[in-house]
């Protein structure tokens, strides 16, 4: 690697933070409290639906309450990918056909425009643009599940994906290697820290309370319990994603699963001349293990995949420190797309969890009996799709209270779903390791030795997961 580990900013949240600087500090609970909605957790989730809540209700008394600082968690460390993919799709199309998820997929090609046109009338300056999202192939396998991608997302209605070859892709950006590739415009790069930060702005302008260093231990109907003290509300919503097994009960409800990223030192207009990515699209692959990228506001490369994917016992970081053999990992991957960036310094490293249910759906539910509701589970298509499980909340609640009636988006069919729970340890931890471990030995096995047909291997990863 270029550069030695004691160069690399390990840690420390996030570039994102490292970049814009950490957030003002709200001030913790100071005792018992009443509202009329508590939502718990501070990420994109929470801070979404305590907008549009307050917004469609101002008269609504509504506490946030973060057990760190808004954006500390898979808000404020992800790869600022906003786009139209949503975790479950597939599955919501086998229960309730496909209509339903053709719905639920337009719904989401209309959050990508919908959170741009939020950042905008809310002055939000996060570093948006609108180039796509280009999901490249590089080997005859990768070339193959590529071309039944796009086909299969045709199928869902965007009309508007392309499908290119080598040279077309070359155009767009010069990969090693890369023989198509596949380009929707329903993504946007953007600064996820500038987001969140732009997002809790505008929730406390309208006049939402956030009190941040206040975890909650424990969630009951009508109740939220903190070492502060107890806040009571006719609604309770969990917005905890990746965090979400440290709450009493809900150790095995979402796994929490690692991902990791490198930035690199930012790059020179001969660098790149040489790798074009002009678009600055969204870039991604279609290995089994796959990659994301993208090409920062300063002229960086952020990248990321999985490192170790999995802690024992459902465990998350403290501040996305990450382990040596993972940024090489991640440089490699770099490399090998970019042969010309070898000298190329890596910045920074770090780490975080996001939220992946039994099935691999995202969901969204409020239990009408209890008051309680949640979002979650996106398994890493979180920055547009917390934005539509936002508005979701907000119309079951109003549903619920009265205040409205059933909407197009409490008809999806995302809405209610109910996941089983993750197996006990260590079968939980053995079982997401093998996974992973598989899915690379597939990706290994497809490069060395070209074929159309995906490796056997990540067909066995694949059953694991609980995929298929």
């Amino acid at each position: 690697m270029s550069s030695s580990a004691s160069s690399v900013v390990n840690g420390g949240i996030s570039f994102w933070y490292a970049d814009d600087g950490l957030p003002a500090v709200h001030e913790p609970l100071s005792g018992d409290a009443s509202a009329d909605v508590v939502v718990i957790g501070g990420g994109y989730t929470g801070l979404w639906t305590a907008y549009y809540l307050k917004k469609a209700a101002p008269y609504l008394r509504i506490t946030v309450l973060e057990q760190k600082f808004c954006g500390y968690g898979a808000s404020g460390r992800n790869g600022g990918w906003l786009y139209n993919g949503i975790a479950g799709r597939d599955r919501y199309a086998k229960l309730h056909g496909r209509e339903a998820a053709v719905r639920l997929q337009q719904a989401m090609n209309d959050t990508v425009a919908e959170v741009i046109a939020v950042a905008e009338a809310e002055g939000i300056e996060a570093d948006i643009h609108k180039g796509g999202v280009l999901e490249v192939a590089t080997t005859p396998a990768q070339l193959a599940r590529l071309k039944a991608f796009h086909e299969h997302e045709l199928s869902y209605g965007e009309k508007d994906r392309e499908l290119y070859g080598a040279r077309e892709t070359a155009e767009r950006i010069r990969i090693a290697d890369a023989v198509g590739s596949t380009w929707t415009p329903h993504g946007a790069r953007l600064h996820p820290v500038k987001l969140v930060k732009g997002l809790a702005a505008a929730v406390e302008a309208l006049g939402v309370t956030i009190h941040e260093s206040t975890p909650v231990t424990e969630i009951r109907p009508k109740h939220a319990v903190t070492p502060y003290g107890t806040v009571r509300a006719p609604y309770i919503l969990r917005c905890t994603e990746g965090f979400t097994a440290s709450l009493k009960g809900q150790k095995r409800t979402w796994l929490p699963m690692n991902s990791s990223m490198i930035a690199t030192e930012p790059l020179a207009g001969e660098q790149w001349s040489a790798i074009g990515w002009d678009g600055r699209e969204t870039l991604g692959d279609m290995a089994h293990a796959y990659m994301y990228a993208q090409r920062t506001a300063d002229d960086r490369i952020a990248l990321g995949g999985r490192g170790v994917p999995y802690r024992f016992g459902s465990r998350t970081d403290n501040d996305g420190r990450t382990q040596q053999a993972t940024i090489e990992a991640l440089h490699e991957i770099l490399t090998r797309f970019f042969p010309s960036l070898a000298g190329v310094r890596v910045a920074y490293a770090w780490s975080g969890v996001l939220g992946v249910p039994r099935d691999w759906c995202a969901t969204v539910t409020l239990d009408r009996s209890t008051g309680l509701g949640w979002a979650g589970g996106y398994v890493g298509s979180g920055v547009a799709t917390t934005n539509l499980a936002a508005r979701t909340l907000r119309d079951l609640v109003q549903l619920d209270s009265g205040q409205g009636g059933r909407t197009e988006l409490t008809d999806l069919p995302w809405v209610d779903h109910k996941v089983r729970k993750w197996e006990p340890e260590p079968f939980r931890w053995l079982g997401v390791h093998g996974m992973y471990a598989t899915y690379r030995a597939a990706d290994q096995r497809e490069r060395l030795h070209p074929g159309t047909e995906s490796s056997r291997l990540a067909k066995v990863a694949d059953r694991v997961a609980g995929r298929h």
